[in-house]
C-alpha cells in the first residue's frame, strides 16, 4: 500500500526511473509491486506575487515498517531520483495505523 507523491520532478525524469524504483521498494517493503501507487502532481507555488518552479519533494504515505527500512526506502528514491537528474530531494513519510484505514469499508487492522 505504500503511496508515493511528488512534485517539483519533470515527468519524464520519474517516468524514467520508476520501474526500477518500484521494484527496489517493493523488495524493501517486502509487497508486491501491485501494492504501490505512484503519482505525480502538477503545482505552481507562488512566490512574491509571481510563479516559481516547485522544489523537488516526494511523500511516502505507508504503514511504519522500521528504521531501517524507511532508511533504505529513503536512500532508494533518492539515489534513482538523482539517477535522472533531480540535484536535491526531500522527502517525508506518512504513517497510517491499520486500524484507522479503511479498505472498502473496513479496517485493514481487523
Amino acid at each position: 500500500m505504500p503511496q508515493l507523491t511528488f512534485r517539483g520532478v519533470a515527468q519524464g525524469a520519474l517516468a524514467s526511473v520508476i520501474g526500477p524504483l518500484v521494484a527496489e521498494l517493493a523488495d524493501i517493503c517486502e509487497c508486491g509491486l501491485d501494492n504501490f501507487t505512484v503519482d505525480l502532481m502538477e503545482t505552481v507555488p507562488i512566490y512574491g506575487g509571481e510563479g516559481t518552479a516547485s522544489y523537488p519533494f516526494a511523500e511516502a504515505a505507508w504503514f511504519e515498517r522500521g528504521d531501517d527500512a524507511r532508511d533504505r526506502f529513503a536512500e532508494a528514491v533518492t539515489r534513482h531520483l538523482r539517477a535522472a537528474g533531480v540535484a536535491e530531494l526531500e522527502l517525508a513519510f506518512k504513517v497510517y495505523r491499520e486500524e484507522m484505514y479503511y479498505i472498502n469499508g473496513r479496517p485493514c487492522g481487523s
